[in-house]
């Protein structure tokens, strides 16, 4: 039995679906960053797997493409970690519904 697209695709949508989960049922902003790392996650391994069975060989854009997903994603980890740190020291707590910032 090879490995195919369609086994790739199967993978991607079901960490997708996960992290999608995972983003939307946590209260926790921690958890909620993970889940959006585990779309970008899958999001990614399905451009790696269309630029390895779609495209020639030699083409590389599906690869420069989720480069710069891996960078802009390790950037919006690292603002939302930043935020998260300061709500945490102003409300102390990083629960998305106890954190109201209209109101000191």
């Amino acid at each position: 039995m090879s490995v195919d697209l369609g086994h790739y695709l199967i993978v991607g949508v079901l960490l997708f679906s996960i992290g999608l989960y995972v983003a939307l049922a946590k209260r926790n902003a921690v958890g909620i960053l993970m889940g959006i790392e585990l779309m970008f996650n899958a999001v990614n391994l399905t451009l790696i797997s269309f630029s390895r069975f779609v495209s020639p060989p030699t083409d590389v854009s599906g690869h420069v493409f989720v480069v710069f997903v891996i960078t802009v994603s390790a950037a919006e980890a690292a603002l939302a970690l930043a935020l998260a740190v300061v709500v945490y020291r102003n409300r102390e707590t990083i629960d998305i519904d106890k954190i109201n910032l209209m109101r000191w």
